[in-house]
């Protein structure tokens, strides 16, 4: 039987609209680059024939003129593929169609189903969607065009473009820019052949223009073949996954489990669209799964996922496969933790892409839903990796300095539209090549990314060092990079130490590796893949991930101990993040692995978690006596007046401002006192000026009660962020958490090995062990036989995950590099070899992801 792999699945679904593909632009929103850079497929869609692959909301006029294949004529097809609504995709898609006159037909590929839009609460499209956006696309497209000819009808003016509003669409958006000058002498040749023909386009559209809209469901990014995780900038991942009330940590996290599950209306978009998207990608693997759940809204994901299953696969034959679905804040302890993991470390370190400026993020931040904000803002899976510090080469290169001058050059061109200030910019432009500088900042904007289908040998690099640990990974790219040095007979000058990978080995041997560019393009993927190893092992940020790392660990003993002792623990990391951050402009500054006050309130979070499953009896309302509480919250305060600056939070949000202002004032008083003190000299002015004394003491008086009024109205707020601890201390006072308490009590013998959740609830199901709080989902057939039949001893036993040879666990709200290798470490040591294991969840988190959705505008403070 053939084995599951996601990757392989991706390709696939690309390869079946190769009839749409042929001959065609292809345009890409934010989400599907993401998805198709980790599953390498641009490749693929230029091998099925079209003419380029273009960004969708950067789209460019001069698109049309780009064809990789060489074909001849205009292009008369476009593709869409986006990740997102119709709705939210509507203004780009309408721009792509205004711009290619010659345009037959546009085929548009969405990864959210017709269900999907219809249950949405931000989408205007119905239960027929995919119909309905046709007609209304095309409507648009009239209006449109039909705008255009009247506008440019009045003044004269075809193409100029008038000063618009920066969110007005079509016609308008294809001019040149404000800033370049316009030959109206050659609009004006053209004037009345252009409106003709927008005449003509305007009057049967409908014949001419072919609008199609399918549903493209495998829109993710995969790691590995057997691990993945969803676009960043995807409706599914961007989707709230809980409301505003007493329960909810977050609006990107589950909500804390109660034991109930959402009905109707009060099942958030996010728990609908998962949903969808787990039940088409089981039907592209050809899977039938048997659906587990751990947390409320994982079970709502469950029961949503049964009724569909229910409901359309009836008959069907398919592989069985078993479902688990986690909730993320049943386990909030591991992402927030720097734990072993290269890959962590890696996503950490390296600088991410920037965010696409959406038309959902612009909806997010003017509007917002009374339950919850409706776009989450989620940091961007595709890395930047720097490559400039191995492509630069001592010695100035004629062909490196060719290529650049070439390149340069070229997209110079393309930005200019006067012939003949283009020819004098380029003679500019060629003799400020001369220098060396133009080449070294040429190289150094290439920057490299992960592609999961790199592999050495058939080993995928990605799915090697996702299974190991930072040391281990270093040295199995140390390894690979010995081999091909081995392969191109690539001998190094410098002595290579065996076993440990130290970053000076790295380094040599890449930049040996990459010395041409023949050898660059030969081995680029290991290259990459150690050049992002050479940025987490770098001193600047290794060094603040190890003293993240043993503070973390000194909690976690500390936690073993007392209350007493994890609350002086706590109150002593916060004082020397403010001791760091008034310091902030000294040398301290400059020295790696120091921890700020936003470092400090993150380990406050996993204090706090540690005290709710040791100390969940300590205080009358959080896990710590009011004494303790009241240390820890006058460092905060006492840290945020030294500095507000440092820390610009959700709670501290309209206070921010009175902070500084206060801050900056007292600074300019001691310089002044400073200055007086070393200066006192009384001339016979100064005698007259003592009977103004009165009038000074009013001032300070005025500033005392100013300063008394801030502090209060600070303590306040750091109150409410004690309270949001104290919810997060009680994630594990429910039922089903007493009895994990019981049930995994062999994991917690070692406060140096603690396991992740997902580590222990699967050595429990691979070893048949019942998982307490484990719900199973029974599709209608299931509980027909159990209530109906089941009295004539006709009753089916209840399935056991174990039974499967295919498990998925996806985790809602996200999943770290820390759980794929303890995932992996749990299926090793069950000794069940025939087990295919795959591994998804909503984002790849990072400690800073998880601050940023604790802490930052997505909590629920």
């Amino acid at each position: 039987m053939a084995t599951v792999d996601v990757i392989k699945c991706c390709m696939d679904s690309i390869r079946q609209i190769s009839d749409e593909i042929r001959d065609a632009i292809i345009y890409l929103d934010a989400g599907c680059t993401e998805s198709f850079e980790y599953v390498g497929a641009f490749s693929l869609f230029l091998e099925l024939g079209a003419h380029a692959i273009c960004s969708l909301e950067k789209m460019s006029p001069l698109d049309k003129v780009v064809d990789w294949n060489l074909t001849s004529g205009p292009a008369k097809k476009i593709v869409v593929i986006t990740s997102r609504l119709l709705s939210d995709a509507h203004r780009y898609i309408l721009r792509c169609l205004s711009a290619f006159q010659t345009l037959c037909s546009c085929a548009i590929f969405t990864c959210i189903s017709e269900t999907g839009h219809s249950a949405y609460p931000e989408s205007p499209l119905g239960p027929d969607a995919y119909r309905e956006y046709e007609s209304l696309l095309v409507q648009d497209y009239e209006e449109l065009a039909r705008k255009f000819l009247m506008n440019s009808s009045h003044t004269g003016e075809s193409i100029v473009k008038e000063s618009t509003p920066a969110e007005d669409e079509g016609w308008s958006q294809l001019t040149t820019s404000e800033e370049e000058p316009f030959n109206f002498s050659s609009v004006a040749s053209a004037q009345n052949s252009y409106e003709d023909s927008v005449i003509d386009r305007t009057e049967d559209v409908r014949k001419k223009l072919k609008v199609s809209v399918h549903h493209f469901p495998l829109v993710l990014c995969p790691f590995s073949p057997r691990f993945f995780v969803l676009p960043s900038e995807g409706s599914v991942a961007e989707a709230y996954l809980s409301a505003e009330h007493d329960n909810s940590i977050s609006f990107g996290l589950p909500p804390i489990s109660t034991g109930t599950t959402a009905d109707g209306e009060d099942v958030p978009p996010g728990a609908t669209l998962t949903a969808q998207f787990l039940y088409h990608l089981a039907a592209k693997m050809d899977l039938k799964f048997e659906i587990f759940s751990l947390g409320d809204v994982s079970k709502t994901v469950g029961k949503l996922l049964t009724d569909m299953s229910s409901l359309y696969d009836v008959g069907r034959r398919k592989r069985s496969a078993g479902l688990l679905l986690i909730d993320r804040t049943l386990d909030l302890l591991t992402p927030c933790c720097h734990g072993d993991s290269l890959v962590d470390q890696m996503f950490s370190s390296l600088p991410h892409r920037e965010r696409m400026a959406s038309l959902s993020q612009s909806k997010s931040s003017q509007s917002q839903v009374k339950l919850g904000p409706a776009y989450l803002q989620r940091s961007p899976l595709t890395v930047q990796i720097p490559l400039n510090n191995f492509l630069r080469e001592d010695t100035s290169s004629s062909y490196n300095f060719q290529l650049v001058e070439s390149v340069e050059a070229f997209l110079r061109g393309w930005n200019s539209r006067d012939s003949t200030s283009q020819m004098v910019e380029l003679v500019n432009f060629s003799t400020k090549l001369s220098g060396e500088m133009s080449s070294q900042d040429f190289q150094s904007d290439l920057c490299g990314s992960f592609v999961s289908t790199e592999n050495f040998h058939g080993t995928p690099y990605l799915e090697a060092i996702l299974e190991r640990r930072t040391k281990d990974g270093a040295v199995l790219i140390k390894k690979w990079l010995q081999e091909s040095l081995r392969r191109e007979n690539i001998s190094l000058n410098a002595k290579i130490r065996p076993g440990y990978a130290s970053k000076s080995d790295l380094q040599t041997m890449v930049k040996a590796l990459a010395k041409s560019q023949s050898l660059l393009a030969k081995n680029k993927g290991i290259i990459q893949l150690a050049a992002a190893a050479l940025s987490a092992l770098d001193e600047s940020h290794s060094a603040k991930w190890d003293a993240f790392s043993s503070a973390e660990k000194i909690l976690n003993v500390n936690a073993g101990d007392t209350s007493q002792s994890l609350a002086a623990q706590i109150s002593d990391l916060i004082n020397k993040s403010a001791l760091v951050s008034s310091q902030g402009n000294n040398k301290m500054d400059a020295q790696p692995g120091l921890l700020t006050l936003q470092d400090a309130l993150l380990l406050t979070v996993v204090g706090y978690i540690l005290a709710g499953e040791n100390f969940p009896s300590s205080g009358t309302v959080g896990p710590f006596s009011w004494q303790e509480e009241h240390f820890m919250k006058e460092a905060i305060v006492d840290a945020i007046v030294e500095n507000p600056t440092v820390a610009k939070l959700k709670f501290l949000k309209g206070l921010t401002q009175d902070l500084e202002a206060n801050f900056n004032r007292k600074s300019e008083e001691k310089k002044e006192n400073l200055s007086n003190t070393e200066s006192i000299d009384f001339d016979d002015d100064d005698w007259g000026s003592w009977g103004d004394e009165d009038s000074g003491k009013d001032k300070r008086k005025e500033q005392v009660y100013d300063d008394m009024q801030l502090k209060l109205e600070l303590r306040d707020r750091v109150d409410n962020l004690f309270k949001f601890f104290h919810k997060l201390s009680s994630l594990k006072k429910n039922v089903s958490f007493r009895e994990w308490s019981q049930a995994l009590s062999k994991f917690n013998d070692d406060p140096y090995s603690n396991k992740g959740l997902l580590y222990k609830v699967l050595s429990r199901v691979l070893d048949k062990h019942e998982v307490p709080g484990l719900e199973y989902h029974s599709s209608t057939v299931g509980r027909l036989f159990k209530s109906g039949f089941g009295r004539f001893g006709l009753g089916q036993a209840k399935p056991s995950l174990a039974d499967h040879d295919v498990i998925l666990v996806f985790v809602v709200g996200g999943i770290n590099g820390v759980e794929v290798r303890e995932a992996q470490e749990a299926l090793s040591e069950s000794n069940r070899p025939e087990v295919e294991l795959i591994l998804g969840g909503t984002t790849f988190l990072t400690p800073k992801d998880m601050f940023e959705l604790l802490l930052g505008d997505y909590c629920c403070v």
